[in-house]
């Protein structure tokens, strides 16, 4: 029979008991191995846009999806925070190295417009 709360009192019993073992550190600590295994699956799907594969057939997609987890592991072993950064400039071109020698002043690119 429901308790005036609305659900029976076995529901509310294991409830109340989930959360205090969900305090214990042996939970938190297999917890922790659950929390970065979900971190690593949200990171594939929104950072690197897996909700959708580009290629039609289950090879092709299961390529992309190991060429993609090879690419973030890349990234992670690099050190680096994600490819938000620009990137280092470049060597001159001989054009540029033209107008340095005399002293020419380049336009900006319109990649670095605005900043």
């Amino acid at each position: 029979m429901p308790e005036p709360w609305g659900f029976p009192r076995e529901l509310r019993d294991l409830q109340l008991r989930v959360r205090a073992e969900q305090q214990t550190p042996e939970w938190k600590t297999r917890y922790a191995v659950r929390s970065g295994v979900e971190g690593t699956v949200n990171e594939f799907a929104h950072g690197h846009g897996m909700r959708r594969c580009r290629y039609r057939g289950q090879r092709k997609a299961r390529i992309q999806h190991v060429l993609t987890a090879i690419a973030v592991n890349i990234e992670r072993l690099s050190g680096l925070p994600p490819a938000e950064e620009a990137p280092t400039s470049r060597r001159p071109t001989a054009f540029q190295h033209h107008l340095d020698q005399r002293e020419i002043p380049r336009l900006k690119s319109w990649r670095t417009l605005g900043t």
